[in-house]
Protein backbone atom coordinates (compact mmCIF):
# COMPACT_ATOMS: atom_id res chain seq x y z
CA UNK A 1 0.00 0.00 0.00
CA UNK A 2 1.48 3.31 -1.08
CA UNK A 3 1.61 6.04 1.57
CA UNK A 4 -0.37 9.10 0.54
CA UNK A 5 1.16 12.24 2.07
CA UNK A 6 -0.54 15.58 2.62
CA UNK A 7 0.12 17.94 -0.30
CA UNK A 8 -0.18 21.60 0.78
CA UNK A 9 -0.45 22.77 -2.83
CA UNK A 10 -3.61 20.77 -3.56
CA UNK A 11 -5.06 19.47 -0.25
CA UNK A 12 -7.14 21.42 2.26
CA UNK A 13 -5.22 21.52 5.54
CA UNK A 14 -7.22 20.43 8.61
CA UNK A 15 -5.41 23.20 10.49
CA UNK A 16 -2.71 25.74 9.63
CA UNK A 17 0.54 23.79 9.92
CA UNK A 18 3.35 26.27 10.41
CA UNK A 19 6.17 27.00 12.81
CA UNK A 20 4.29 29.87 14.50
CA UNK A 21 1.43 27.56 15.48
CA UNK A 22 3.84 24.93 16.81
CA UNK A 23 5.90 27.41 18.83
CA UNK A 24 2.80 29.05 20.31
CA UNK A 25 1.48 25.59 21.27
CA UNK A 26 4.83 24.88 22.94
CA UNK A 27 4.42 28.12 24.88
CA UNK A 28 0.99 26.95 26.06
CA UNK A 29 2.59 23.70 27.23
CA UNK A 30 5.35 25.59 29.07
CA UNK A 31 2.62 27.60 30.81
CA UNK A 32 1.15 24.36 32.18
CA UNK A 33 -1.70 23.72 29.79
CA UNK A 34 -3.11 20.42 31.02
CA UNK A 35 -3.77 17.95 28.23
CA UNK A 36 -4.73 14.30 28.23
CA UNK A 37 -3.82 12.71 24.86
CA UNK A 38 -6.76 11.17 23.04
CA UNK A 39 -7.93 10.21 19.58
CA UNK A 40 -8.65 13.28 17.46
CA UNK A 41 -5.68 15.41 18.48
CA UNK A 42 -2.90 16.83 16.35
CA UNK A 43 0.54 16.71 17.97
CA UNK A 44 3.98 18.05 17.15
CA UNK A 45 7.06 15.91 17.70
CA UNK A 46 9.83 18.54 17.97
CA UNK A 47 12.41 16.05 19.28
CA UNK A 48 11.78 13.61 16.41
CA UNK A 49 11.01 10.68 18.71
CA UNK A 50 8.49 9.10 16.35
CA UNK A 51 10.44 7.24 13.67
CA UNK A 52 7.86 6.82 10.89
CA UNK A 53 7.68 10.02 8.87
CA UNK A 54 4.53 12.04 9.36
CA UNK A 55 2.08 12.40 6.52
CA UNK A 56 1.92 16.09 7.45
CA UNK A 57 4.77 18.60 7.16
CA UNK A 58 6.85 19.67 10.15
CA UNK A 59 6.72 16.46 12.24
CA UNK A 60 3.01 16.90 12.93
CA UNK A 61 0.97 13.78 13.61
CA UNK A 62 -2.71 13.03 14.14
CA UNK A 63 -3.70 10.64 16.91
CA UNK A 64 -5.93 8.17 15.13
CA UNK A 65 -4.89 5.17 17.22
CA UNK A 66 -3.98 5.99 20.81
CA UNK A 67 -2.66 2.44 21.21
CA UNK A 68 -0.02 3.11 18.52
CA UNK A 69 1.23 6.20 20.38
CA UNK A 70 1.30 4.26 23.67
CA UNK A 71 3.41 1.61 21.89
CA UNK A 72 5.90 4.33 20.93
CA UNK A 73 5.96 6.28 24.22
CA UNK A 74 4.97 3.69 26.82
CA UNK A 75 2.13 5.60 28.47
CA UNK A 76 -0.35 8.42 28.05
CA UNK A 77 1.67 10.51 30.51
CA UNK A 78 4.79 10.08 28.36
CA UNK A 79 2.87 11.10 25.23
CA UNK A 80 1.78 14.30 26.98
CA UNK A 81 5.31 14.88 28.25
CA UNK A 82 7.16 14.33 24.97
CA UNK A 83 4.75 15.74 22.39
CA UNK A 84 3.19 19.17 21.98
CA UNK A 85 -0.57 19.28 21.54
CA UNK A 86 -1.77 21.45 18.66
CA UNK A 87 -5.40 22.21 19.55
CA UNK A 88 -7.65 22.83 16.58
CA UNK A 89 -9.68 26.04 16.52
CA UNK A 90 -12.63 24.25 18.13
CA UNK A 91 -10.47 22.54 20.78
CA UNK A 92 -8.71 25.81 21.58
CA UNK A 93 -12.06 27.57 22.07
CA UNK A 94 -13.17 24.78 24.43
CA UNK A 95 -9.90 25.04 26.40
CA UNK A 96 -10.32 28.81 26.71
CA UNK A 97 -13.90 28.37 27.95
CA UNK A 98 -12.80 25.72 30.48
CA UNK A 99 -10.17 28.14 31.77
CA UNK A 100 -13.02 30.61 32.25
CA UNK A 101 -11.37 33.15 30.00
CA UNK A 102 -13.51 36.24 29.57
CA UNK A 103 -15.64 36.21 26.42
CA UNK A 104 -14.93 39.92 25.99
CA UNK A 105 -11.27 39.14 25.27
CA UNK A 106 -12.30 36.59 22.66
CA UNK A 107 -14.35 39.29 20.92
CA UNK A 108 -11.51 41.82 21.17
CA UNK A 109 -9.09 39.38 19.54
CA UNK A 110 -11.02 39.75 16.27
CA UNK A 111 -10.57 43.27 14.92
CA UNK A 112 -13.86 44.52 13.48
CA UNK A 113 -13.82 45.21 9.77
CA UNK A 114 -10.43 43.54 9.37
CA UNK A 115 -10.28 40.04 7.97
CA UNK A 116 -7.67 37.77 9.52
CA UNK A 117 -6.51 34.38 8.36
CA UNK A 118 -7.50 31.15 10.09
CA UNK A 119 -3.88 30.82 11.24
CA UNK A 120 -3.92 34.30 12.77
CA UNK A 121 -7.20 33.60 14.52
CA UNK A 122 -5.85 30.34 15.94
CA UNK A 123 -2.69 32.12 17.12
CA UNK A 124 -4.90 34.74 18.82
CA UNK A 125 -6.84 32.05 20.68
CA UNK A 126 -3.58 30.32 21.70
CA UNK A 127 -2.33 33.69 23.00
CA UNK A 128 -5.54 34.18 25.02
CA UNK A 129 -5.05 30.73 26.55
CA UNK A 130 -1.47 31.61 27.49
CA UNK A 131 -2.54 34.91 29.08
CA UNK A 132 -5.29 33.14 31.03
CA UNK A 133 -2.89 30.42 32.21
CA UNK A 134 -0.38 33.06 33.35
CA UNK A 135 -3.09 35.00 35.19
CA UNK A 136 -4.36 31.88 36.95
CA UNK A 137 -0.79 30.91 37.87
CA UNK A 138 -0.14 34.36 39.36
CA UNK A 139 -3.37 34.19 41.38
CA UNK A 140 -2.30 30.88 42.88
CA UNK A 141 -4.62 28.19 44.28
CA UNK A 142 -8.11 29.31 45.22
Amino acid sequence: MKVQRFTPESDFAPMPFDEHICLKALEMKKNNLVWRPHVGCFVWDPDEIIKPASPFPGRIYFILSLARFIDIFGSIDQIASKLVWLPTWHQARLVYQQLEGPDSLMDESRPEGHAISIGEELLNIYELIIKTLKTKHQQGPV
